[in-house]
C-alpha cells in the first residue's frame, strides 16, 4: 500500500514538473513570437518613414521639373498633385490584394514559422 502511495506521489511529482516546464515553454514561445512580431512592425516603420520621406522629395524634384517645362510654379506641383491623386485613387481599388492579404500572410507565416519547424 505504502508503496502505491509512493508511487502516486512520484507520478504526481513527475505531472507537476512536466506542467510547469510546459507552461515555460509556452511562454517562451510567445515571447519569441511577439518580439519577431514587433521588431518587424518596427523595422517596416522605419523603412515606410525614409520611403516617404524619399517620396516627398522625389515629388518636390519632379514638380520642379514640370515646373521648368511648362514656365510657372504653379503647374508643375499642380500636375504632381495629380499624380499623386491618381495613385492614391489607384491603391485605394487594390488594397485588399496589394496591402492587406500580404500582410496577413506574413504575419500568419511568422506566428506559425516554429510549428512548422517542429
Amino acid at each position: 500500500m505504502k508503496d502505491t502511495f509512493a508511487r502516486v506521489e512520484e507520478m504526481t511529482a513527475h505531472v507537476k514538473e512536466y506542467v510547469n516546464n510546459r507552461m515555460a515553454s509556452v511562454k517562451l514561445s510567445a515571447a519569441e513570437k511577439s518580439s519577431k512580431l514587433i521588431a518587424n512592425v518596427i523595422a517596416l516603420v522605419i523603412v515606410l518613414i525614409v520611403f516617404a520621406l524619399f517620396i516627398v522629395f522625389a515629388g518636390i524634384a519632379l514638380a520642379f521639373v514640370f515646373a521648368r517645362l511648362t514656365g510657372e510654379f504653379y503647374w508643375g506641383f499642380l500636375i504632381v498633385a495629380g499624380i499623386y491623386l491618381l495613385l492614391g485613387i489607384l491603391v485605394w481599388q487594390v488594397k485588399e490584394k496589394i496591402i492587406q492579404l500580404p500582410i496577413m500572410n506574413t504575419m500568419l507565416q511568422q506566428l506559425f514559422k516554429e510549428d512548422e519547424e517542429d
